[in-house]
């Protein structure tokens, strides 16, 4: 089992990430995770925000000379921007001169403003921002270089963007991450990508925000990753969890998902074959996502996730109330994006990730990583 925790506030010192049950032997270099954070500060639409928000790692404990030693992995992210704010969120007893009364509509701050007591958004808004999600994609990161040794990855790419949507047959393979990421979007459908940037312009210039959907694609998974026994073993149900657990989520789907809701039972399924060459059951189509009874079938892995638009606007136009005088007022502002769905997909990678490591290792079990590839390639070995 994988565990995993962050801890910090998006203008506090630093992040910091804690990652439980690695085994001992994973290659780790602070390179695979500085890497991985250029990519989620990505994206056509982001502010300029991401040019401040450096990302000064620092691997405080868990690796020595370059492996895991099978204790927990703690890494620290500083945040570059703390000069600035030192005063504003101090730990010392005081009070802030600028509280934050009017709660933006689609945000976390009223519900808890109420929640907790407060009367200040920032106490909020400073947890709930997405800036944790940079210590999330750390921990995904130590997760995806472990399924690497499985001979599993995961990539993602945006296929929505507004109303703008990639051609379905646009789906990439899983050594296109590169081409991906050079798309200023994150968008494998080069057309698509053109009407992308067109609908982040027009809002950009109305002052708005921009929501769109991602998709995850999991390759090389073995059949049998989670359960049908238990519902909280189910790998569906641990995948919409980990992605509706990112900031502004609304939605996910395995596969088809609703769309599969219209169909009749004889257009729905995926048909299973033998591959005599290769020795294994494979499936003509990708309807279910590679998921059934709440386990991998060892086919591809598709989940999609879909976001809202950012609830914080360049012009700021919702309606809102100063919970201290009840008068009727617009939002606060803070710096925002257009969008963050481009970088939202590298988000989605690494809890995908987090989620298809912890159930490999429940399956193969190993202290050390050599123990773990001989378990799964055991394993696959008996399959055939």
């Amino acid at each position: 089992m994988l565990r995993f925790l962050t801890a910090g506030e998006s203008h506090g010192p630093a992040l910091v990430a804690v990652v439980e049950g690695l085994p001992a032997g994973l290659p780790v270099l602070i390179e695979d995770l500085s890497e991985e954070l250029t990519r989620r500060r990505m994206g056509y639409g982001r502010g300029p925000r991401m040019r401040f928000e450096q990302d000064d790692i620092e691997l405080l404990s868990g690796v020595r000379h370059g492996v895991t030693i099978g204790s927990p992995v703690s890494v620290l992210i500083r945040n570059t921007e703390w000069p600035k704010w030192v005063e504003e969120m101090s730990p010392a007893p005081g009070r802030t001169s600028k509280p934050l009364r009017e709660p933006r509509p689609g945000h976390a701050d009223l519900a808890g403003m109420q929640k907790y007591g407060f009367d200040d958004a920032r106490n909020v808004l400073e947890r709930a921002s997405a800036r944790e999600t940079a210590a999330r994609v750390v921990a995904g990161t130590l997760a995806k270089l472990l399924l690497g040794h499985l001979g599993a990855s995961v990539i993602s790419h945006v296929v929505q963007m507004g109303t703008a949507r990639a051609s379905s047959d646009s789906r990439p393979g899983r050594d296109d991450l590169p081409i991906i990421d050079a798309s200023q979007v994150r968008c494998f459908d080069p057309v698509a990508e053109v009407a992308m940037i067109e609908q982040i312009k027009a809002a950009a210039k109305d002052g708005d925000s921009l929501g769109g959907v991602v998709e995850v694609l999991g390759f090389g998974l073995p059949p049998g990753l989670g359960s049908h026994v238990h519902w909280d073993r189910r790998i569906d149900a641990l995948l919409a969890q980990a992605l509706m657990s990112i900031q502004a989520m609304k939605a996910v789907e395995i596969g088809d998902g609703f769309d599969v809701a219209s169909r009749r039972g004889s257009e729905a399924h995926d048909e299973i074959l033998w591959d005599a060459e290769a020795g294994a059951y494979v499936r003509g189509t990708h309807r279910a996502g590679g998921v059934e009874g709440g386990m991998t079938t060892g086919d591809l892995l598709v989940a999609r996730v879909a976001m809202k638009p950012l609830s914080t606007l360049n012009r700021p136009v919702l309606r809102t109330v100063d919970v201290s005088t009840k008068a009727e007022t617009v939002s606060f502002k803070e710096r925002t994006d257009v969008t963050a769905v481009p970088a939202s997909g590298v988000v989605a990678e690494a809890m995908v990730a987090l989620v298809l490591a912890s159930e490999a290792l429940r399956k193969f079990g190993g202290d050390t990583v050599d123990e773990l590839v001989r378990n799964h390639a055991s394993y696959l070995q008996n399959l055939r």
